[in-house]
């Protein structure tokens, strides 16, 4: 006779008691909350022997329970997935041989076990393992579960206390007791198939796309519930029947649904997709949404842009969306800086500014600051103060180009719009300060923008910037590149970008006689110019200048300083330098017409001298009058900042102005022997024109788009071209944006009742009837314009895709206005195979180009205004504009050789880099039918894909590893954005290729090796399995997951060491990291590449 022990897994534990009892014959009982597959596995040669096994779940795990329902609400972890192993066999599931057990497990419990499962929880029930033996039976009662730490295999903290007792007369009450709740069919149910259902699923082959969203599932955990759709679009609105819904692609409707979700959450949202993905599209669904919602919506344009969008408004022929009946109102924005007066219908003096629950803002980063001027409101103070904060509340939506990182203070410009200007309003995503952020994240760029060439990549700007920046972008943003779409989007619905061909560069000269001064010289002249008529306020005598400066000078910023508007008249004159070596660079013609108009300033400037040198009034005081008084006019100049003309030196600026004149004249009768017939450029325009007609680079396309920045070039081109190709049937239209559009397309006078060709529209409708439904709007139509004229009125916000070749004609030196014009015909879904850009060039030599502009332009001072309202003055120090002529010149260079993408030319960061917007919105897609199946997905599941050809190069065999971390919580979640989870990406060798700072990419690759593919790889998955003995010879990625996690642990440490010296004290974690335990395995990707 055995006396009883206790068995508390320390000194005794119950697993030694199984040992030493089960045996051939063994009849087991088992009541327990858990049963793990990992305690199987120690018990696996004595369970082998046994009769059979009776098993009950004190929890009801595997019933169904009453409330099914409680899915669509909220999530609890389900105590099924308990079955893969609980919190203290992390280690043993980190050995990744959970396929392997599963399947023996199951192949056994199929044979021996018979499974039931409490039908409702039970607080008071006894857990007990009972071994009923031939010879002796044998009771565990008290804490013991059927897992590795309740059978104490694995230390853990549980506090276990288990009556073991020997001997059939002692225990038979209990094997009694279990026997009658065994065959009580009120209280259990039989639950066998549910458990091997899912010990199963650890076993099966997964589809790569089933644990990319497993993956997903995890690391989004808590944004589920504001992942669903219809959490985003509130009541059914009709929303998804509008035209404009279904007129957009996957990826625009996946921006929408962001952008609502953002607009609902933090009031705001910025859409900054790449040129040419049709940013307006996204935008009128959004507006849609809204506007079915019965909100009041306001759209802000730069005026250029204004047809784009009041078109949609239109009872109109034009309006492809009439039936969506849009009613939004739409103001330039300029508007803002007027209060009377009319902006199309709208009467400015009685709009009601306050009473808009959206504005959408176009091209949000051109909302720059008009510069203050005294006792005036500024654009943004009027957008901030009278349409934002007051009256209604305003939800705001941008559209901006890449809002780059190089200023943050214009991406803090846009974000303050959404929060009102308030800097904490992000607090509850855990970001405390913006104004901080951005801060920080500025210090961050400019250390990143002095390194050496070839460290300044995007990899190590991720690496040294902190992840608060990141999450503020992912917060307000939505933003993807066009490498993003062809990457992660199924380019078969969407139709393939065009291929773009190498630029073509063109010197042509100014004078075909060449007798016209080369521009060097011309540019020597322009510097001698003192262009006084520009700076009255320098000739102000030396007594009166201190009542000038009282009038115009500001104080600016919370460091009060001086904005002079002396300097500002420098620096005026300095841009008008620029501006007449722009216009000798564009056309001898806009040349021309400059310098006539300088001098018709100058001549009345003389006249006004003549009149009134004499005059002298002691009563008149600059501070004392009215400056806008007509009657005090002809004794004043300047138009803003006026100078009373008895208040200046006359003498020394009739002098002056008389040098100018003399220079001046001279170099106008120079420019007016240059007809079109010598105009060299024009020439080499039109051979070139000439030669894409006959030789179209897609077949049959004649059309042509020819870009200039300036309206009278545009008007002499048009002038001169225009009949030249009339002649040959070929027909052009000019678009400059200020009612001066026009075409020489043949109309019969009936249709020209219905179509006004003196609108942007209709030129571009006709230019680009399929890109433009022209089949729709005038069905009667039947020749087209084939070649365009036009200034930066189209550069932005149009689609010309029918077109296929673009020039421009002087070269705007922002590369990103040449890659925004050209984004009009690179675009998605292009009917031409291939796009060909041509940029005429004004020297030869690059250096010397950029050299002139400086020279020119001389020092610079200006005053930049933030929407917070702080406003600082720039100087432009010259070694950093030295850096940034400089890398303006590399743009230039490498755009002399191919076209790039805006985010590739930015110099800075793109924002697509960083945000995880369109895996949250995908992951919400496979939700809506397969929740059931992610919800009951157990940790450590994997699937094997295959390297697909076009990432060949840039992918290598080897595992993606998805951890969380559940020890040694103390991490500071600065450096990741996925905290708890951690996914690295780890070569075969061992080499990390991917750590956890570049979740982003890692997620990148996880869809482009996933996004699709619901089958099994079959003979990838043979191989790992031969390779791994069917998942028992898991040592070589076991290796791999080991390297993985010190890699994890090294780079935290590493940015804990980084931290301490940093703001704000340390991160460094409490303890150092005990290794493989601290991480759970959520899935892991192996990867295989083709021919492996």
């Amino acid at each position: 006779m055995r006396p009883p022990k206790v068995l508390d897994n320390k000194k005794y534990r119950v697993i030694d008691e199984l040992k030493a009892e089960l045996r051939k014959g063994s009849k087991l009982s088992i009541i327990s909350a858990y049963f793990t597959i990992y305690a199987y596995e120690e018990l696996k040669k004595e369970l082998s022997k046994i009769d059979s096994m009776r098993f009950i779940f004190t929890e009801p795990t595997f019933v169904r329970k009453d409330q099914e329902l409680y899915r669509e609400y909220f999530i609890v972890r389900h105590p099924e997935k308990k079955i893969s192993g609980n919190e203290f066999e992390i280690k043993l599931r980190n050995e990744m041989k959970q396929a392997a057990i599963a399947k023996e497990c199951a192949e056994w419990l199929e044979k021996k076990a018979e499974i039931k499962s409490l039908r409702r929880p039970n607080p008071a029930q006894p857990r007990l393992v009972y071994i009923d033996n031939p010879e002796d039976n044998v009771l565990i009662h008290g804490t013991v579960d059927f897992t590795t730490d309740g059978l104490g295999i694995t230390p853990s903290n549980r506090l276990d206390y288990n009556m073991c007792m020997y001997g059939k007369e002692y225990t038979i009450d209990f094997l009694q007791s279990f026997n009658e709740l065994w065959e009580d069919d009120t209280a259990v149910q039989d639950v066998k198939e549910k458990v091997l259902e899912q010990i199963r699923i650890l076993y099966k082959e997964n589809t790569p796309e089933f644990i990319y969203f497993v993956t997903l599932y995890n690391i989004f955990y808590d944004y589920l519930d504001e992942l669903t759709e219809d959490n985003i679009v509130k009541s059914r609105t009709g929303f998804k029947e509008t035209l404009i819904w279904n007129k957009l692609y996957k990826f625009q409707k996946d921006a929408v649904m962001g952008a609502i979700d953002k607009l609902e959450k933090y009031n705001g949202c910025i859409i900054a997709d790449s040129v040419g993905l049709g940013k307006t599209f996204t935008a009128l669904a959004v507006i849609k949404y809204y506007e079915l919602r019965n909100d009041r919506v306001l759209v802000l344009v730069p005026k250029k842009l204004r047809e784009n969008w009041t078109i949609y408004t239109q009872n109109d022929k034009r309006n492809i969306f009439a039936a969506d009946r849009f009613n939004y109102d739409v103001l330039n924005h300029t508007d803002l800086s007027r209060t009377n007066g009319y902006s199309g219908e709208i009467n400015l003096a009685t709009l009601n500014w306050s009473n808009y629950d959206l504005v959408v803002i176009d091209e949000s980063h051109n909302f720059r600051n008009n510069p203050p001027v005294k006792g005036r409101v500024t654009r943004y103070q009027r957008l901030m103060n009278d349409i934002i904060k007051s009256g209604v509340k305003t939800k705001v939506l941008m559209l901006s180009a890449t809002p780059v990182n190089n200023r943050m203070n214009d991406i803090k410009n846009q974000i303050a719009f959404i929060t009102e200007g308030r800097d904490d309003a992000f607090k509850d995503v855990g970001l405390d300060s913006i104004e901080f952020i951005l801060r920080k994240a500025q210090t961050v760029f400019n250390r990143w923008s002095e390194l050496p060439e070839h460290e300044r990549t995007t990899e190590t700007f991720v690496n040294m910037m902190d992840t608060d920046y990141f999450k503020l972008l992912d917060t307000v943003t939505i933003a993807r590149s066009r490498k993003h779409i062809e990457k992660y989007y199924n380019l078969e619905e969407i139709g393939k970008f065009p291929t773009r061909l190498p630029p073509e560069n063109r010197y042509p000269a100014i004078d075909a006689k060449g007798e016209f001064p080369p521009i060097e010289d011309i540019n020597r002249l322009i510097k001698k110019l003192t262009l006084c008529i520009y700076s009255p306020l320098a000739y102000v005598l030396p007594e009166k200048r201190a009542a000038y400066e009282d009038k115009y000078d500001m104080v600016v910023g919370s460091n009060k300083s001086i904005f002079r508007q002396i300097d500002r008249e420098q620096s005026l004159v300095g841009l008008m330098r620029v501006n007449i070596l722009k216009r000798l660079e564009s056309s001898i013609n806009s040349f021309a017409i400059t310098v006539e108009n300088i001098l018709h300033k100058i001549n009345k400037a003389l006249e006004a001298i003549e009149q009134r040198q004499f005059d002298y009034d002691a009563e008149l005081d600059i501070n004392d009058i009215d400056i806008d008084d007509p009657e005090l006019e002809s004794l004043m100049f300047g138009n803003n900042v006026k100078v009373l003309l008895q208040d200046m030196d006359l003498i020394k600026w009739k002098q002056d102005l008389l040098a100018d004149k003399d220079k001046l004249e001279t170099i106008l009768l120079e420019a007016m022997i240059v007809t079109p017939e010598r105009d060299a450029k024009l020439i080499e325009l039109r051979t070139l024109i000439e030669s894409k007609i006959q030789n179209p680079i897609n077949p049959g396309n004649k059309k042509v788009i020819v870009f200039t920045a300036f309206a009278d070039t545009a008007r002499y081109l048009y002038e001169n071209l225009a009949d030249y190709f009339a002649k040959k049937g070929i027909y052009s239209a000019i678009v400059t944006g200020s009612g001066d559009n026009h075409s020489n397309l043949p109309i019969s006078k009936e249709l020209r009742k219905s179509i006004k060709i003196s609108d942007i529209n209709t030129i571009l409708t006709l230019f680009s009837p399929i890109s433009k439904e022209c089949s729709k709007i005038y069905p009667e139509v039947n020749e087209y314009i084939d070649i365009l004229i036009a200034t930066d009125c189209v550069s932005e916000g149009q689609n010309l895709q029918d077109c296929d070749y673009l020039i421009n004609y002087d070269i705007h030196w922002n590369p990103v206005r040449i890659i925004q014009r050209f984004g009009r015909i690179d675009r998605i879904g292009s009917i031409n195979q291939s796009v060909k850009l041509v940029n005429f060039w004004a020297t030869k030599d690059l250096d010397e180009y950029i050299n002139l502009q400086q020279r020119v332009r001389g020092r610079m001072v200006l005053l930049d205004v933030s929407a917070t309202g702080e406003e600082n003055i720039i100087e432009t120090d010259s070694s950093k504009e030295m850096r940034d002529l400089e890398y303006r010149k590399k743009q230039l260079e490498r755009l002399q050789k191919e076209v790039v993408d805006l985010e590739d030319i930015s110099g800075g960061i793109s924002i697509t880099d960083l945000t995880f917007n369109d895996f949250k919105i995908e992951l919400m897609e496979y939700m809506k039918t397969n929740r059931k199946l992610l919800d009951e997905a157990p940790n450590g599941m994997y699937a094997v894909a295959k390297i697909d050809k076009s990432v060949k190069d840039i992918i290598k065999p080897g595992v993606i590893f998805t951890l969380r971390q559940v020890k040694g919580k103390q991490q500071s979640k600065e450096q990741n954005p996925l905290f708890p989870y951690y996914m690295v990406y780890i070569a075969d060798d061992g080499e990390v290729k991917l750590s956890f700072l570049h979740a982003k990419k890692i997620l990148d690759y996880y869809k482009k090796l996933c996004s699709g593919q619901k089958e099994v790889f079959k003979e990838l998955v043979e191989e790992f399995n031969k390779e791994t003995n069917d998942g028992r010879k898991m040592k070589h990625y076991s290796d791999l997951l080991e390297a993985a996690i010190e890699n994890i642990i090294g780079k935290k440490q590493e940015i804990g060491v980084a931290s301490l010296f940093s703001k704000g004290g340390t991160t460094m974690p409490k303890r150092t990291f005990d290794g493989i335990e601290d991480f759970e395995l959520i899935t892991f990707l192996v990867i295989k590449g083709l021919g492996e």
